[in-house]
């Protein structure tokens, strides 16, 4: 039989969506023709491909399988036609997952510069502290530190090595007292950052002698908004940590004091990263061509 590609692109879309009203906003149709050419996929093959219930949709074993054979070739097939309809200059959209501590990334500058490069380009990106696959989630890329990224994936360097700091404002301090040693930070008022509701708060993590070690600090204000952590800290609401670059300004500035600074070595930057593929799209490879370059004007 021949395979009708639209409704391919179709089914994949609700597979990442993992709902028609997903798939439909991401293709710019409505709902009732995702459901409808769903429909009509599974009459082609003969087969269900999905189960649905009124909020969501879930594939059924036979889905679950089409889905894995045709992601890879439909990616080619798509960056083959972009190429083409583009005579070689990069075109479509680009959606990238960062995560929010990404200064370097999100500051404006590099999205700036690579939006005046490539007028063919509509980049999409999303800031998110999701670890999720980024390939089941519909990312051409995604933004993260080095130590977090899977091993099977391409990841091209932004940064170079960061660093973390613990900071709080001079009055504080004087009010509160300085601790010396992270252990110390438990009787101290934190400012805490966590990922999600219902996420633990993230553990400070240090070293001493060469060996890692986290402190629980039980923070009293807790958040997944960093600029909240910063402005409160700034206020005078306690010590808090966060990525150098970050503090920064603050501390050139005398606003913010570092903190307990022999305990916190560098550690690998952030990284562009993305799936190993053998023709990776024309916008994917200027975004990459962008990132090497900007890293080159901007790392000593």
């Amino acid at each position: 039989m021949d395979a009708d590609l639209n409704l391919l692109r179709l089914f994949l879309a609700v597979a990442e969506g993992d709902n028609f009203r997903a798939a439909a906003d991401r293709l710019g149709v409505t709902r009732s023709a995702v459901s409808q050419g769903i429909r009509r996929l599974e009459d082609d093959l003969g087969i269900a491909l999905v189960q649905r219930s009124t909020r969501s949709v879930r594939l059924t074993e036979a889905g679950e399988r089409l889905h894995r054979q045709i992601t890879g070739p439909l990616a080619t097939v798509a960056t083959a036609m972009e190429e083409a309809a583009g005579e070689g200059q990069p075109r479509g959209l680009l959606r990238v997952a960062v995560t929010s501590i990404a200064e370097h990334f999100l500051s404006g500058p590099l999205i700036a510069a690579f939006a005046e490069n490539h007028p063919g380009i509509t980049l999409d990106v999303t800031v998110t502290d999701d670890e999720s696959d980024i390939v089941a989630a519909g990312f051409d890329a995604g933004v993260r530190l080095g130590e977090v990224i899977e091993q099977d994936m391409v990841a091209i360097p932004i940064t170079g090595p960061q660093r973390q700091v613990v900071v709080a404002s001079p009055a504080y301090l004087a009010r509160h007292g300085t601790p010396t040693h992270p252990r110390e930070l438990a009787a101290q008022r934190c400012i805490g950052w966590r990922p999600a509701p219902g996420v633990a708060p993230y553990r400070w993590e240090f070293a001493e002698d060469g060996q890692d070690f986290d402190v629980t600090v039980e923070p009293r204000i807790t958040s997944n908004d960093m600029l909240l952590m910063v402005r409160t800290a700034l206020a005078d609401g306690g010590i808090t940590i966060g990525m150098q670059e970050t503090f920064a300004p603050y501390i050139a500035r005398g606003e913010l004091v570092p903190l307990l600074a022999e305990f916190l070595p560098a550690f690998p930057g952030f990284f562009l990263y993305f799936p190993n593929r053998h023709n990776p799209p024309a916008k994917l490879r200027a975004l990459v061509e962008h990132v090497r370059a900007w890293h080159r004007g901007s790392t000593p």
